[in-house]
Formats: structure tokens, C-alpha cells, sequence
């Protein structure tokens, strides 16, 4: 535990401290889920790619959207941010169609309520990137819900305010991506309001937990895609025919191996800074 501060809880991946009554400390660990579950390998240096990406980009997104970090702790996976009242609603941006996107358009021809042109496949990029936000579940899945459903959670105009500036930065993201050899097909960013009332972006924002990045050459649509993001291990837990439920499987070593290397490769490509000076001094990533 960090010294001088109190656990306040657990998530998949980070523990969260109360440092003082005005900021949190999250700490992200290595665990890795696939389907909800927490497997009982750790990928090395996973959450060290998850803090330092996550303030790569809350460092190059204060024009869009103020947010919640104030620093990052040498250890490289611990984030001091500030509290925030977080909104009931997971933000999720789809620039292609994936995912449960492309169950719920395969199944209705819509994704929460957008109703898309016929004859899309697997991985299409879409007319215009779409907000389609979903519940946050304390157990399970989140659920896919509809513009309506979202804005009696959170009101009619904080809803706008939400899905504009989910929109906006999920396009300056993704062109900074696609520069760098990166697709973001798509995205969750959790928003709260502070003692003002005002929205700022929490969380993390942007990393292979959050997002699907993929590979712009070798990008194509009609069927999955391969990525920079945990689905190597979701591959591999799905080959071994697992009910999905707990316990999960323990990794191979060409597993943990190939996944480390995926993340890392999505920090050095997207933040355009070696790995190993991150490890060195992560405020690398804040200038």
C-alpha cells in the first residue's frame, strides 16, 4: 500500500487510493481480464503502458477536455488525480464496426440507436464516427444502451456535452494515430464533474484496455483484425473452448510474451517515446 494512504477499491486492473479528501492515487497493476474475468497470469510492465499512454494522451487532450491527472509517481504505474462526482455512463466512440457494434448491427442493422447503411461487414469504418454509450456493471458486462436511456441517466444537456466532447476527442486521437501507423476502431472514456460541476475526462483514456488499436497496413475489412490490444490473450483463452467463467486460464509464455510486446509496441508507436526511457523517467510522457 502507498504510504499515508487509504484503500478505497479494487477494479479489474487498479487498486485506488484516498491520498487526501481533494485526490485519488491508481495504481494499475499488471492483471489482465479477458470476458470480465481476472486471469491469474500478469503481463510484465502492463500497467506501466496503461498509465504512461493514458498520460501521454491527458497531457495532448487539454484543449479538447480538461481532466483528472495531476501526476505520475516514478514507479511508472501510479497516477495522483483528482476526485471527481464519476457520471453513471461508459463513453464509447466507433469509428469502425466491431465488437459488440457489429452483433447489435448484424442482428438490427442499428448500434444503440444509430441506424447504419446496409450492407457494412466486419471492421468497416463507419460514414461518420458514432456515440454509443453503455452502462457501467458492477459485475459482467456492460450494456449497450440508447441515446435516450443515457440521457434520463445523466440529463438532456450534459448528455450533448458528453457525446460532443466524446466525438471530438476520439477524432483527435484518431488522426494522431493513423499518422503513426495506428487505427482506433474504437474507444470508452468515462467522464466526472468537479466541485464546479464542469466535465473532465477520468480513468484512463485511450490504451490498449480502453480501445481497439489496430494496424494500419495490415487493415482489412471484412472479417477480425489484428491488434495492439489484449485480444492476442482473448484469442487464446477462446482456443481452449473455456466457459468464460471463474477461474480463468493461466497464460503460456508465448501468451504473456506476444501480449507485453503488442502494448509496448502501441506506447513507443503512438507516444513516439522508447519504452525504456518511460521506465527510466515517466514524465517523459507529460512534456
Amino acid at each position: 500500500m502507498p504510504e499515508a494512504a487509504l484503500h478505497v477499491g479494487s477494479g479489474k486492473v487498479r487498486e485506488l487510493y484516498a491520498l487526501d479528501d481533494d485526490r485519488l492515487l491508481l495504481v494499475a497493476s499488471d492483471r489482465i481480464s479477458t470476458f470480465d474475468v481476472v486471469l491469474p497470469t500478469e503481463i510484465p510492465d502492463k500497467g506501466r503502458v496503461l498509465t504512461g499512454l493514458a498520460a501521454f494522451w491527458f497531457t495532448r487532450t487539454r484543449g479538447v477536455c480538461d481532466n483528472h491527472l495531476l501526476a505520475l509517481r516514478p514507479d511508472g504505474r501510479s497516477t495522483e488525480c483528482r476526485r471527481l462526482e464519476m457520471l453513471p455512463i461508459e463513453c464509447v466512440v466507433r469509428g469502425y464496426l466491431s465488437g459488440s457494434g457489429w452483433k447489435d448491427y448484424t442482428a438490427t442493422g442499428s448500434v444503440c440507436g444509430h441506424t447504419l447503411p446496409a450492407g457494412l461487414v466486419e471492421s468497416a469504418e463507419l460514414p461518420e464516427p458514432i456515440f454509443t454509450p453503455a452502462t457501467k456493471a458492477v459485475t459482467g458486462h456492460d450494456e449497450n444502451i440508447d441515446r435516450d436511456t443515457a440521457a434520463n441517466l445523466v440529463g438532456a444537456a450534459l448528455f450533448e456535452q458528453v457525446e460532443r466532447t466524446s466525438i471530438a476527442l476520439y477524432r483527435f486521437a484518431a488522426e494522431h494515430a493513423r499518422e503513426r501507423g495506428i487505427i482506433i476502431a474504437d474507444t470508452k472514456f468515462e467522464f466526472g464533474l468537479d466541485e464546479e460541476r464542469r466535465l473532465v475526462l477520468g480513468d484512463e483514456a485511450l490504451t490498449p484496455d480502453s480501445s481497439r488499436f489496430w494496424p494500419a497496413d495490415e487493415f482489412r475489412p471484412g472479417s477480425a483484425q489484428p491488434s495492439f490490444d489484449k485480444q492476442f490473450a482473448r484469442d487464446y483463452c477462446e482456443s481452449l473452448g473455456w466457459d468464460k467463467t471463474e477461474p480463468g486460464p493461466e497464460l503460456p509464455e508465448a501468451v504473456i510474451v506476444g501480449t507485453r510486446a503488442r502494448y509496448v509496441e502501441a506506447f513507443e508507436r503512438l507516444a513516439e517515446i522508447d519504452f525504456d526511457d518511460y521506465l527510466a523517467d515517466p514524465e517523459v510522457v507529460l512534456r
